[in-house]
């Protein structure tokens, strides 16, 4: 799963979707660009709701990566 921020994301935003991922217990890699910021989160994520995600302040789009069978 790929959490992208909107483009002037609050650092308080990005820092609350890391703990709600932690306490979720995911791992996460985070990749700072020049406009966006991205989340990839690591592991099973078919628990996660990408609706209460994208609800989350900051966040611009969530995208689920697909298993391959």
């Amino acid at each position: 799963m790929l959490i992208i921020m909107k483009k002037h994301a609050p650092d308080e935003a990005l820092d609350q979707i890391k703990g709600y991922l932690i306490n979720q217990d995911f791992d996460f890699h985070q990749s700072t660009g020049a406009n966006r910021t991205i989340i990839g989160v690591i592991g099973d994520t078919e628990t996660l709701d990408d609706h209460e995600i994208e609800a989350m302040p900051g966040v611009s789009q969530v995208v689920r990566i697909r298993k391959d069978d």
